[in-house]
């Protein structure tokens, strides 16, 4: 008989390894990730277990629903199996071996049971006698109690990857740790994909993030893990919650410092690969029953290199891609608040943080171009681009909180962010002979890209109880104004000349307002929430240009309506069922309006789009979870005008990357989460999903006709070891089958695995993590496309096979923790780009 905890993860790898996956079954790659990983769905094979044992727990005469019973074996105490009672305080362990067990029972609040030895002989069915559990003594309030977080904690409404308990999540930064999390793709340009789906939005401590693309990368790349409590993953948010975001939501939740007292923790990081990487920090705070004062400060300076290679077909002619990225980043990120206890009930406090990154670029790039299908190279370009940004963010949040009598609460925050950015581009091109000892031709340029965005925004929530359940209303506005300049310069013999035909200004306002009520009722066994957000969107874009042309100017003013429905069935105590659905929009960020181009070389660049509109999103989910571990979620999306990224072509030879609006995206999705504790020692978490995808758009003035279906397996996998002497160890990994980027960017499978160890020092206020990442050095992409007339290939990857070292100390009560609470602005910051 095949042990049951590896068959329930093997299972749903065997149904989804005869799925119909693009191009290609399951690789050797993926076996060799499956032996690797093989601890998580290796079976045994044992004798047949038929027997069974079953008892009633009950206290003062009436019996207790989900007290733990575990069985355990007379021999040396090792855990057989564990239950729970249902509605009528019974529990039955089944699948048993003739043998002698004892059982231990336990409950919150009462005194932990333990039974004498007894005998199980073959097929034997058992009924104990009713036990009773016992008040616990008033004494164990002074007891000491210390517990491991699990990795990964699977709940009705979300799931959550607890950082601070990984060994591999150490020397890692913000947005490397996205790359670990559950159902989270982050691609080679560092964009976030959840399940599938690009319109994830990104919240900080339960408030929604104005940065995106780029400016939300390096913001994620200045904080480092040490400061990173939990990831939480939403995939379908109430209508609380602003309405951005197909996807659902990521909250990242960083530490924060219950008790009265202080304390203070400091962490040293240093990692290794093609370049070198280090990081520091320190975090204190202080609590008494007035007041709760807090803050943290972080350094990362991080060596980068990272390749990306092309292979361009393009009107009969084709261009070899060869590109080097090499650089440094200096990112500071600063946090500090206050809590000002002003009564019994209310709360008064502030948060003002930022960040301060500098970095500086150099790219080199060679393309070799030839007529299509030739044997000889008629030239090769050589290019190296410099670039020197700048960014800088500020915001500060005042918060008022009110918990008065019989649930009643009022929050309310007032929120500005100030975001400053400076960047600056060097762009030398040079037309050289196939043999490169002759310069044909060069066409230098250089350009200056000043952002400015201001964002304010008031928010108000309240709560109350309404007949048997809860009721939520609240309300938002939030004013957004971005100016960005594009000063285009040709340099000829060392002559530096503004190009007014290629220089401009772009301005964008937006104001958006939502209300929203939220109703949420237990009945019986059921659970019913519904909700209704609406928001009210005005916005201008203005592009002008410094020479007299047809100016763009494009302005929006729409209501869109929000619906949230979820219902949830309890089948048994240990078996749950809900069904959800909402409706999602996805705003284009500020500088993805923007027309403004970054160029790699003169061949290849990017640039915004001005008329790009908002994408709509209709999401379904129906949850199964099992035993309180085993959770299964299958779900449905639609969206229509789906923003997306796609590679087109300008002229005869020049390629850009831009964002355009497809006609829509059909998405349906499969995925088991199985956090297990195999014994005292070994835990595991995998996560098994699939998703089935389709990108459609009808040929327009716009766009070409656009119509690719893939099919996607991915896997996520982590096991923890508790050791001897303190010491854990770890070892963690994906794999994703191939998949599609952006639009119609098809990439090929790819894979990493990491290994940690990790030992508590002094007493266990240090902690010294050692960790290998990529150790395979597998997490490189590639893939290929093809749109219109140009046929595109590639690959690429950063430095992530790495050695990585970190230690952290503690000082004072670690008990100490600060108001964890949500701020307004977070929303509009993901948008700043």
């Amino acid at each position: 008989m095949i042990n049951k905890f590896p068959f329930i993860v093997i299972y749903p790898v065997y149904l989804m390894s005869k799925m119909p996956f693009k191009n290609q079954p399951l690789s050797q790659s993926f076996f060799h990730f499956l032996l690797v990983l093989g601890l998580t769905f290796s079976s045994s094979i044992v004798q047949a277990q038929n027997a069974s044992v079953t008892a009633k727990v009950q206290s003062e005469q009436e019996a207790i629903l989900f007290a733990t019973a575990v069985l355990k074996a007379a021999a040396d105490s090792s855990v057989v199996k564990a239950e729970v009672t249902d509605e009528h305080g019974i529990f039955t362990i089944k699948g048993l071996a003739a043998g002698s067990y004892w059982l231990s029972i336990s409950y919150v609040g009462k005194q932990p049971y333990q039974s004498e030895v007894f005998t199980l002989a073959a097929a034997q069915a058992l009924a104990l006698p009713t036990i009773e559990l016992q008040a616990a003594d008033t004494e164990l309030e002074t007891q000491v109690v210390t517990a491991v977080r699990p990795i990964v904690e699977v709940k009705p409404d979300k799931t959550v990857f607890n950082v601070d308990g990984s060994i591999n999540a150490t020397g890692n930064d913000g947005l490397e740790l996205l790359r670990k999390a559950p159902g989270v793709v982050v691609d080679n340009n560092d964009n976030i994909n959840l399940a599938g789906k690009s319109g994830v939005q990104v919240y900080i401590d339960g408030k929604p993030s104005p940065l995106s693309g780029e400016d939300l990368a390096n913001y994620l790349k200045s904080v480092d893990s040490s400061n990173i409590d939990n990831i939480e993953i939403i995939t379908n948010p109430s209508a609380k919650y602003d309405a951005e975001g197909n996807a659902g939501i990521i909250n990242i939740r960083m530490k924060k410092d219950k008790r009265h007292g202080s304390n203070t923790s400091i962490n040293l990081g240093y990692s290794i690969g093609n370049r070198p990487k280090y990081n520091g920090g320190i975090s204190t705070n202080y609590r008494n029953k007035l007041v709760n004062v807090f803050g943290n400060y972080s350094y990362n300076h991080t060596e980068h290199w990272h390749f990306m290679d092309f292979f361009r077909q393009q009107s009969n002619t084709e261009f070899d891609q060869y590109t080097l990225t090499l650089g440094n980043t200096k990112n500071h990120y600063y946090k500090a608040g206050a809590d000002f206890f002003v009564g019994p009930k209310s709360t008064v406090g502030f948060i003002f943080n930022g960040y301060n990154t500098n970095s500086d670029k150099a790219s080199d790039s060679e393309t070799f171009i030839s007529q299509m299908n030739a044997s000889t190279i008629d030239s090769v370009l050589v290019a190296g681009t410099e670039k020197d940004d700048q960014y800088n963010n500020f915001n500060v949040n005042l918060n008022y909180q009110f918990e008065g009598n019989n649930g009643r609460t009022w929050n309310v925050d007032a929120d500005y962010g100030l975001f400053r950015n400076r960047a600056y581009q060097y762009q030398p091109n040079f037309y050289k002979s196939a043999d490169q000892t002759e310069i044909l031709q060069e066409r230098i340029f250089s350009n200056n890209a000043p952002t400015d965005i201001d964002i304010y925004t008031l928010k108000v929530d309240y709560e109350q109880p309404l007949a048997k359940g809860k009721l939520g209303v609240g309300a938002k506005t939030a004013f957004v104004q971005t100016n960005n300049v594009f000063d285009f310069f040709n340099i000829n013999n060392g002559t530096t000349t503004l190009d007014e035909t290629r220089s401009s200004r772009f301005e964008y306002l937006e104001n958006v307002n939502a209300i929203y009520a939220n109703y949420n009722q237990p009945i019986n066994k059921f659970n019913a929430q519904i909700g209704l957000r609406v928001e009210q969107t005005n916005s201008k874009g203005d592009l002008t240009a410094l020479v007299t042309t047809e100016d763009d100017l494009v302005e929006r003013s729409y209501i869109d309506y929000f619906p949230s429905v979820g219902i949830s069935y309890q089948v048994s105590p240990t078996n749950s069922l809900s069904l959800n659905y909402s409706r999602r929009l996805d705003r284009p960020s500020y500088q993805n309006l923007n027309p403004f181009e970054s160029k790699l070389d003169e061949l290849t660049f990017y640039r915004g789009n001005p008329f790009l509109r908002p994408q709509y999103t209709h999401n379904v989910q129906l949850v199964n979870t099992l035993f309180y571990r085993f959770t299964t979620t299958l779900g449905f999306s639609y969206t229509y005008d789906l923003m997306t990224r796609i590679s087109d072509q300008e002229g005869d030879y020049s390629s850009f990357l831009s964002w355009f609006n497809l006609t829509e995206q059909y998405n349906y999705s499969l995925a088991f989460s199985a956090p297990i504790s195999f014994t005292k020692w070994w835990s595991s978490y995998s996560n098994i999903s699939a998703f089935h995808l389709r990108n459609q758009a009808a040929a327009n003035d716009e766009i070409k006709e656009v119509d690719i279906a893939v099919t996607v397996f991915s896997l996520y996998s982590q096991q923890t070891f508790t050791l001897p002497y303190d010491f854990r160890f770890e070892v963690s990994g994906y794999y994703s089958s191939p998949s599609v980027w952006g639009g119609v960017f098809e990439t090929d499978h790819n894979y990493s695995i990491e290994i940690g160890l990790q030992k508590k020092l002094f007493n266990k206020k240090g902690n010294l993590k050692v960790a290998m990442g990529d150790v395979f050095n597998t997490a490189p992409w590639r893939g290929g496309s093809t749109y219109g007339n140009i046929v595109l290939k590639g690959r690429g990857g950063y430095d992530s096979q790495r050695l990585k070292i970190n230690f952290s100390y503690n000082f004072g009560n670690q008990n100490v923790k600060s108001r964890k609470r949500k701020t307004g602005i977070e929303e509009e910051n993901k948008r700043a780009k």
